[in-house]
């Protein structure tokens, strides 16, 4: 087999630090370039410092094996090396001032000396910069998942009318032997001979069964779903056994409005949590707009519009504006409601809480790992994102965590999922999802 040198850029290693592991019997390169630029990171209070104090620390620990310039070996089964800039051919189109063409001379270096190389970045631009070396290059693949064939969360099954009778009779349907299903799948039940008659229902695998919804006509905080996906959207957040939740889809569709409605119901009106958390990544769309002034609820109420938009909806039952604003100011300053950026959410255990991770496609694996972490018991997490609107330069639909979890998760017993696919905001809003 022939050994292959993996040369890493700066944003692998922050986008998973345990990237450096990930490439089995072969030779990992970390450019001296890279170490630099991780010394510039690791002063941030964000996810990047901490990643880039965490890199630094496990390349610390590998000293104690041997000297990082001449490799050592990693628990993968490979060697990693810590390289330096030599002379080498370099076309003058390519300033060395630079430190991605520091890293690409580097790789050029390897590839000349006769090693197969492959340059893994997560920017675009630089591996077509590459290319154009010669040098073989690709995206950091290991948390990839392939968006197209990301699972749905629920089908549609046509059966006889006598099966949906039975059902609403029985309260449970056998499965078809040649249909597989996931823990906690709705399953649409449609006639197939072409009538109205249909039912709603999700698989369970103790019983091996599709059952009734638990909360089919369930209206949490008042707010009443509008299409067969807020119905199992709602099966999700209500339910108390199912601890994890991820709702994906288009703009408009309800995501975040109805973990808020189902929070609100769970934990003012049920008190069965002690808290609504709500949390939001701090990435902004377009140019940012700077530092902004005021304490950490000031700076946030800027950042946080999107949710406060959805408390005033659900706060609205026929009140004046005042009357609204006063009933929203009484569930922060008693407790009950919480809104955060998840710069702080690290370190923090949150037992008893309903959390909603609010634009979580903004989010990589290893950042919506650390999230999941800090759950404590009897916590229910609800992240909800559109993978296609990110605005971090280094995910996509395929690589974010939001997509990478739901990869992972299917199946498991206390997760549930569903990809929405229609619009109820407006119709124009369903129209600029379809025609953009």
């Amino acid at each position: 087999m022939t050994i292959k040198s993996f040369v890493l850029d700066t944003n692998v290693l922050l986008h998973d630090p345990d990237s450096m592991f990930a490439f089995k019997d072969n030779k990992v390169v970390i450019p001296l370039t890279v170490i630099e630029e991780l010394d510039s990171f690791k002063k941030l209070n964000d996810e990047r410092g901490r990643g880039a104090r965490l890199i630094s620390r496990r390349l610390d620990a590998l000293r104690t094996k041997g000297k990082l310039s001449q490799g050592v070996s990693i628990k993968s089964g490979g060697t990693l090396v810590v390289e330096m800039l030599h002379d080498v051919n370099f076309p003058k189109e390519f300033s060395l001032s630079k430190s991605d063409h520091q890293i690409l001379s580097i790789a050029l270096y390897l590839k000349q000396r006769g090693e197969t190389v492959i340059f893994i970045t997560k920017d675009i631009n630089l591996r077509i910069k590459a290319e154009i070396l010669d040098i073989t290059t690709q995206d950091y693949e290991k948390s990839k998942v392939k968006i197209d064939e990301i699972y749905r969360g629920w089908k549609e099954l046509k059966v006889s009318p006598d099966k949906i009778d039975k059902f609403y009779k029985n309260g449970k349907i056998e499965v078809p032997k040649d249909i597989s299903f996931y823990a906690n799948e709705f399953v649409f039940l449609r006639d197939e001979t072409g009538s109205t008659k249909s039912a709603l229902g999700k698989y369970s695998p103790e019983l091996k069964a599709i059952q009734p919804l638990f909360h089919i006509n369930s209206q949490p905080w008042g707010l009443k779903p509008l299409n067969i996906e807020q119905r199992f959207a709602f099966e999700l957040l209500l339910c108390n056994e199912i601890s994890l939740v991820t709702l994906i889809g288009l703009p408009g569709a309800g995501k975040t409005l109805l973990a808020l409605a189902a929070g609100l119901q769970k934990t003012v009106e049920e008190k069965q949590f002690r808290r609504l958390y709500i949390a939001r990544p701090i990435i902004p769309m377009g140019k940012d707009i700077g530092f902004l002034p005021g304490t950490k609820e000031e700076k946030l109420s800027s950042w946080m519009g999107a949710i406060n938009d959805n408390f005033e909806f659900l706060m609205d039952k026929g009140h004046e504006d005042s009357r609204v604003e006063e009933k929203i100011n009484y569930l922060f300053e008693s407790g009950q409601v919480e809104v955060d950026s998840l710069t702080y959410i690290r370190g923090r255990s949150l037992p008893k809480q309903y959390i909603v991770i609010d634009d979580a496609q903004n989010l990589t694996p290893h950042e919506i790992k650390t999230i999941i972490s800090r759950a404590g018991s009897g916590t229910k997490i609800v992240l909800t994102g559109d993978p296609y609107q990110i605005d971090s330069p280094y995910l996509d639909a395929s690589s974010n965590g939001l997509t990478y979890l739901v990869d992972r998760f299917k199946g498991q017993s206390i997760f549930g999922h569903l990809m929405f696919s229609k619009s109820e905001r407006s119709v124009l809003a369903a129209l600029s999802s379809e025609l953009l």
